[in-house]
């Protein structure tokens, strides 16, 4: 098999900044739109959504991977960070975080359906394919994608990295749930952490078998939550070790040091190596990606030096 998704793909890319104003509700959203202007359009577009307390730059690894091989790719910052109303006051009530958060939590559908509109729309400066839309998302933002495809059908394809959603989050974990209205296949992949501590294995194996799609999970061993971020390492280990409410501390005592993990550089492969073959599955009708989702993938993610199970083998 000569298909390797773990590689470089092909195209250089470029990376702009965009401002989209959303006028009806009054907001501004930083984009960053990654795209490879040597391949010809129009090109498939992917969305990704980031996580709660990160930005659109959090997963920069795997959206350029995804560029490379002939995506445009775009990111934004989410309502609770350009919102000032959705952000956290330094005096709050249980009562008043919870109204906060209901009104985060609202926020995402719309902040992925006025994107899509705003550059499909031809912000983008180049020609985007709408038959073959994409979203990924990390966390809150996986979530997201997964919530996105009952109010938008022009969703085709979901990639979802240890998301939010379970039926009974820990505390301190936005309480986000999934009813997946979809009313049609979105094929969709789960990229879950074995040792997750935020959002545990058991919950995402919740929402998977609750998923009414074409779906697959595969399972990074020895990784936690933050190691589908960019500095994994130096996320995993400030969040382990920072001062923290009650809730969080629980979390946080849970979490192996790093040294006991898979590096960031061993779980950048798996995330850019999956996604990639998802989405040429999918949204290219790749029969080369089909054939490796389909393949032994614990092997030739074992090949790539990453230790992996594919969930029900």
């Amino acid at each position: 098999m000569t298909y390797d998704p773990f590689l470089p793909g092909p195209f250089r890319v470029s990376q702009h900044l965009l401002h989209a104003r959303d006028a009806a509700r009054n907001r501004v959203f930083p984009v960053d739109l990654w795209h490879p202007p040597d391949a010809e359009p129009p090109l498939p577009l992917i969305v990704f959504s980031h996580a709660a307390a990160q930005g659109r730059r959090s997963a920069t690894y795997l959206c350029t991977h995804l560029a490379s091989h002939g995506y445009a790719v775009a990111a934004m910052d989410h309502s609770e960070i350009v919102a000032p109303e959705l952000g956290r006051p330094t005096d709050e009530s249980g009562e008043e975080r919870s109204r906060r958060w209901d009104a985060v939590i609202a926020s995402r559908v719309p902040d992925v359906r006025f994107l899509l509109d705003h550059l499909l729309g031809g912000a983008a400066s180049v020609a985007l394919d709408e038959s073959r839309i994409g979203l990924a998302g990390h966390s809150f933002g996986g979530w997201t994608v997964l919530a996105a495809p009952g109010a938008d059908p022009r969703i085709r394809a979901v990639v979802a990295m240890a998301p939010g959603g379970a039926s009974r989050p820990r505390p301190g974990i936005l309480p986000a749930t999934l009813t997946f209205d979809w009313g049609r296949d979105v094929p969709t992949l789960f990229l879950a952490a074995e040792n997750d501590t935020s959002t545990p294995l058991a919950g995402i194996v919740e929402i998977f078998e609750r998923t009414p799609a074409t779906k697959r999970m595969v399972i990074l061993r020895r990784a936690d939550h933050l190691h589908f971020l960019d500095d994994v390492e130096g996320w995993h280990e400030r969040f382990r070790t920072m001062p923290a409410p009650p809730e969080l501390a629980a979390i946080q005592k849970e979490m192996r040091p790093i040294g006991e993990l898979h590096t960031g550089d061993q779980a950048h492969s798996f995330a850019r190596g999956l996604a990639l073959a998802h989405f040429d599955a999918t949204l290219k009708a790749g029969e080369d990606a089909r054939r490796f989702l389909d393949g032994d993938l614990e092997a030739r993610l074992s090949a790539a030096g990453v230790e992996a199970s594919v969930h029900g083998l």
